[in-house]
């Protein structure tokens, strides 16, 4: 296996002992890219300038034996939700096309002065609005593991070009299961933390209470790297939490013996595949066998996890995206009177789903229905959070199926807003919770599909959950069948 496609966390120890050089790295990167990008649809734009020139300085900086850290001269990709100086950032709407913010988010900051090399902004759901990356106005990404499949969303060209190796990190956010379920879809590692570990500071919002940054990798070491280095507190942010930021990928060789599992059986009913359900339950048997208790519990409020969410969501999105008028930045309609601007900037400028999910939130805030919408959501939101705090008193991470099924064909849920928001029904009760949550791959449906597992552990517990998760995560990382010269 050429170096280019070894796991992040192998491809660090190969840069910092000089087998393999940052610009050697980041061509190579490019090159996959340019080979399987025009398949894939996983990039929006390039930074190849800035990248060699961050790769040259990475460069001089091992010859000279003065790395930043493990993440020195290593290719990374960014969601095109995060501000980045100087680089047009739309959060795949044409509202935004031809914005370029002035300044870096912070976890664009954070990853500079680590060392890493920013190749380039990938495809979304406009304004993480999404569960497939259909809606993107640039058009969708394709799953490497079959291209006339979607890669999951919001942060599909996240998943599918770590997927595809043509960046061994990326980093998307998690709104109701944005970084979990692409994971789970095409067969690579992703995780949430818990609300308030990494800095929210220049994230284009779309539900603020629930949004967090988070990064995938192909195997955990990975991602425990990639959280690292963009983890604590930020002034920008304050709610941001100024708890230590522990040593994760040192945590990983703890082993997982005597660690307690729930498994709710709320998450292993209707609607859940028989090959998802076979492939986790043999991944709770290999942590089993590792030395972890297994229990069954209840999270009973689950069921309403879904509603609740889609009132919450939309509310705060219908807020976050009343900024958008064609005044401040980004598209700006041709109208002679100014609320006929205002009108037809949001018309021409956001898609279907954004529209709808505005329509929805202003709904439950107004007058009349808020009580009756928002305020109840709020309620069943807080009996879901104290169904995860009850069964933490016994058990140290929660299990189940990252999604309900593997990925779907694209265009097989376009006409079904209902069915697409299903798709998230194991994933956004940590985003209501506020809690930390990863999907480790854990087998493959018959077809040939990658499967994922959810771990979901206590707040602030990253160390335990990353622990679990490299146990139950596979030994060997296959490539998809873009990668073995197969048509997929």
């Amino acid at each position: 296996m050429t170096a280019d496609l070894l796991p992040l966390s192998r491809l660090s120890s190969a840069l910092l002992s000089r087998e393999v050089s940052p610009e050697a790295l980041l061509e190579a990167s490019l090159a996959r890219i340019r080979a399987l990008d025009g398949k894939l649809h996983a990039f929006l734009r390039l930074s190849e300038e800035e990248a060699r020139a961050a790769a040259r300085a990475s460069g001089q900086r091992h010859a000279r034996g003065q790395a930043l850290g493990p993440l020195d001269g290593v290719p990374v990709a960014l969601k095109d939700i995060f501000c980045t100086a100087g680089v047009e950032t739309t959060a795949g709407s044409k509202i935004l096309r031809g914005y370029v913010p002035p300044y870096d988010a912070t976890v664009v900051r954070k990853l500079k002065e680590a060392g890493g090399v920013i190749v380039g902004k990938l495809n979304m759901d406009e304004f993480a609005m999404g569960s497939s990356t259909e809606n993107s106005a640039f058009g969708p990404t394709m799953n490497p593991w079959d291209l006339s499949r979607t890669p999951g969303g919001s942060s599909g060209g996240s998943a599918a070009a770590v997927a595809a190796r043509m960046v061994p990190g990326a980093f998307g956010t998690d709104t109701g299961g944005s970084i979990r379920q692409p994971a789970a879809l095409v067969g690579c590692a992703g995780l949430k933390p818990t609300y308030g570990r990494v800095s929210r500071f220049g994230v284009i919002a779309f539900a603020s209470s629930l949004d967090q940054v988070g990064p995938f990798a192909q195997d955990v070491r990975g991602v425990a790297l990639l959280l690292s280095a963009v983890a604590g507190y930020d002034e920008n942010d304050q709610t941001s939490s100024t708890r230590p930021v522990p040593d994760y990928a040192a945590a990983l060789d703890q082993g997982v013996r005597g660690l307690r599992i729930g498994v709710p059986r709320e998450y292993f009913g209707e609607g859940l595949s028989p090959e998802v359900e076979k492939a986790v339950r043999t991944g709770i048997e290999k942590l089993r066998g590792q030395g972890c208790e297994v229990k069954e519990i209840s999270l009973p409020n689950s069921p309403h996890a879904i509603a609740t969410y889609y009132i919450v969501a939309t509310a705060e999105a219908s807020s976050n995206l009343a900024r958008y008028d064609g005044v401040r930045y980004g598209h700006r309609a041709r109208a002679g009177q100014l609320l006929e601007m205002y009108e037809r900037t949001r018309a021409e400028g956001f898609g279907a789903e954004v529209k709808r999910r505005i329509m929805l939130g202003t709904y439950a805030l107004s007058a009349g229905y808020y009580d009756a919408y928002y305020l109840r959501a709020q309620k069943v939101r807080t009996l879901i959070r104290r169904d995860f705090e009850r069964a933490f008193e016994s058990v140290d991470a929660v299990l189940s199926p990252t999604s309900p099924t593997t990925a779907f064909r694209l265009g097989e849920k376009m006409d079904d807003p209902l069915a697409m928001y299903l798709s998230d029904v194991y994933t956004v009760p940590a985003n209501l919770a506020g809690l930390p949550g990863i999907s480790v791959p854990c087998g493959f449906d018959p077809g040939g599909l990658p499967i994922g597992l959810q771990l979901i552990g206590k707040p602030f517990d990253e160390e335990t959950l990353l622990r679990l998760a490299r146990a139950a995560e596979p030994a060997e990382h296959p490539l998809p069948p873009l990668l073995q010269g197969r048509a997929p």
